[in-house]
């Protein structure tokens, strides 16, 4: 099967070129990338622990999905893709905010990504992906907040640094 390619972008979100997944990830190239935050009508994030088997992060806790799009998908598109591929359930979703981030990985793998924050609601349970998803659960904006703070060891890099930018951003929009 051929690895899949992410979409390299340059700091305007103008498409550049395709790259296999890992190079990206070793090279820290800038590509294209996604994540979902999906509430219920407590306004809870659903929250998805990595699969213990993952080639990083795994068993951390992060937002409820993210990935890459594929070539010629746009991002609603690819957050209903992958939320129904990890999560079980699909969802209408609006996009949000966008930005640039850098995180290195001890394995030497970097996530260097133009990511596009989406959000949606959804009231019922997933059905997980065990390949992708160990575990799930809803959380209370502020719960996440402090507990980022109390044991940062539990998060993705990636949720620590986009639930910072996005916490702030719904606080000054609310």
């Amino acid at each position: 099967m051929e690895e899949e390619k992410v979409i390299l972008v340059n700091d305007k979100d103008e498409q550049i070129g395709l790259m296999p997944k890992m190079e990206a990830h070793k090279k820290a190239v800038l590509h294209r990338a996604f994540s979902v935050f999906v509430f219920n009508d407590e306004n809870e994030l659903m929250l998805q622990q990595r699969a213990l088997d993952k080639y990083h992060s795994p068993g951390l806790w992060t937002n409820t999905c993210c990935s890459h799009q594929r070539d010629g998908e746009t991002n609603l598109q690819a957050g209903k893709r992958r939320l129904q591929e990890e999560m079980g359930f699909v969802t209408e979703l609006k996009e949000s905010i966008a930005f640039i981030y850098k995180a290195p990985f001890d394995n030497g793998l970097t996530e260097h990504e133009y990511d596009h924050v989406m959000l949606g609601y959804y009231n019922g349970d997933p059905v997980i992906n065990k390949e992708e998803v160990a575990n799930w659960k809803w959380m209370p904006l502020e719960a996440i907040k402090e507990d980022i703070v109390g044991h940062p060891e539990l998060y993705t890099e990636w949720f620590k640094v986009i639930f910072d930018k996005f916490y702030n951003h719904i606080n000054v929009n609310s």
